[in-house]
């Protein structure tokens, strides 16, 4: 097969990569294995890429070394941002050609993978900023010793990125692992490999040397399972189900204890106070839940509305919902796309199917709309309980559960009341209720008055089994940092 392909879009031609990206080229696999990446809107093939094994991912982690050990490591630290700054750059001149891919093959509105790639952009910018400004500390110990630390880059890196934004979980994982000097080895979902496989060319493009990230298609079986026991890998970050966070933790212990962080599932409360500017709290809470298609690990799925408001706001939440226009990502006036996959769509419907035999009220939606394409209705659910697994569990999808409560403890109890601690809103016009009540919420975000304002400056990630260390902001250097600590003694001999 060719390692090359033109795709059209409804919008634009481009050339498109199908090879693993290893040593800056682009190779099959050593098995010569290919998998069909899915157009969700038309259940359709766009094309056939090269998947790699436990092979392959070792040759990509041979380059990553040899890179570490060699070109990368002695690449002074303003070049290295540097050429963050210049692969950002590529991703602004290509952002039109990066969020057509993303629609096709993810399913994602253009307009919002437009927003995607130019926020993923300034990610790129941000950590390139960052690269000389990696530095320890001078610790004044006595007249006799020199001692200071230094942060050192991990090593080798193995990144499992997810599905439903493949081009910002791209960012969010090498900007801080390059700016701290580690070399990457990527495996994108093998359901959304071709906006990574475009972005390696860019790689190439902006100067990276040869090694220093690799991109290996490949299942989460096969190809994930290798990078979390290689014993030459030093550290895997995944982002993910929290099942597979599990098997991930597992995997690097019984290998080299290689240290791991997870950006895992959530069930994210959304709680609408009495003294909410209702107009902005129902528009924050629809685009929370169904941005996306409700596929986003900090989706507001559950919704807590005071009793005093709770009909009001409910009835008006119900007619929103419907507004949201569903189809063809391509068109301007779509809000929200297809699921992912044939696969996620049965996953959705059957937890649809759960909460009506559980009891719960469905309010609107519910089904699916058209007869192709992997589209589900915006969906919620009145009449809920904490038992019903539409509201225990992560449904990753454009369904919600709207509950009563009583007065703020009531709020508190029912919003931590879950193995989830990812995200979290609060709506009020009152400063003293949203600070007490984000104080109280065990989760690794509070949103004030909105929802979802992700930024490359702000700490992301979360509590309980949503996850362990933090994307974004200058905390995700730490998770790529080792601190060493050297000590010079400056006087005599001490012991004869």
């Amino acid at each position: 097969m060719s390692l090359f392909v033109e795709i059209e879009t409804p919008i634009l031609k481009y050339e498109q990569p199908l090879g693993l990206f290893i040593n800056n080229e682009f190779v099959k696999g050593v098995d010569g294995c290919t998998i069909d990446t899915i157009n969700p809107h038309n259940e359709k093939v766009i094309a056939s890429v090269c998947v790699g094994t436990e092979k392959d991912i070792d040759i990509a982690v041979k380059a990553a070394r040899a890179a570490l050990n060699g070109a990368w490591r002695k690449l002074p630290t303003a070049d290295r941002g540097r050429l963050l700054l210049k692969l950002a750059d590529l991703f602004e001149r290509d952002v039109n050609i990066l969020a057509n891919i993303e629609a096709l093959d993810n399913g994602k509105t253009v307009s919002m993978a437009a927003f995607d790639v130019m926020g993923s952009a300034a990610t790129l910018r941000y950590y390139g900023g960052w690269a000389d400004k990696i530095y320890g500390q001078t610790i004044d110990i006595d007249e006799n010793s020199h001692t200071y630390t230094r942060h050192e880059p991990m090593g080798v890196c193995g990144q499992i990125i997810p599905w439903n934004f493949p081009i910002v979980m791209l960012t969010w994982k090498i900007g801080p692992a390059l700016a701290t000097g580690n070399t990457v080895v990527l495996k994108p979902s093998e359901q959304t490999p071709l906006s990574a496989l475009y972005i390696a060319k860019l790689i190439a493009e902006a100067g990276f040397p040869p090694g220093v990230v690799n991109i290996v298609n490949g299942t989460g079986a096969v190809a994930g399972a290798a990078i979390s026991s290689h014993m030459d890998i030093d550290k895997v970050a995944f982002t993910g189900s929290t099942a597979v966070g599990r098997q991930i933790m597992a995997a690097a212990a019984k290998s080299n204890l290689k240290k791991v962080t997870l950006e895992l599932g959530g069930k994210s409360p959304n709680i609408v106070f009495p003294d909410a500017n209702v107009d902005n709290a129902l528009s924050w809470v629809n685009f929370g839940i169904y941005y996306n298609h409700g596929q986003a690990c900090s989706a507001g799925s559950r919704i807590l509305v005071h009793q005093d408001i709770y009909e009001e706001f409910l009835a008006r939440f119900r007619e929103r919902a419907k507004l949201n226009k569903l189809g063809d990502p391509f068109a301007p006036d779509t809000f929200q796309g297809p699921q992912i996959s044939q696969i996620q769509f049965d996953r959705i419907m059957r937890y649809i199917e759960e909460g009506k035999a559980d009891g719960a009220t469905l309010e609107t939606g519910g089904a699916r709309l058209g007869e192709s394409g992997y589209y589900i209705q915006p969906t919620i659910f009145s009449n809920v309980n904490e038992r019903m697994s539409v509201v225990r569990e992560e449904i990753f999808g454009p369904v919600c559960t709207v509950q009563s409560f009583k007065d703020e403890e009531e709020a508190i109890r029912l919003a931590n009341d879950s193995p989830y601690g990812l995200a979290s809103a609060v709506h009020t016009m009152n400063a003293n209720t949203a600070t007490r009540v984000a104080s109280r919420l065990h989760a690794g975000t509070v949103w004030i008055n909105s929802y979802a304002l992700v930024h490359q400056q702000m700490p992301f990630g979360g509590y309980k089994q949503s996850g362990n260390g933090r994307e974004l902001g200058s905390y995700a250097l730490d998770n790529y940092t080792q601190v060493k600590t050297v000590r010079q003694y400056l006087g005599d001999a001490m012991f004869g």
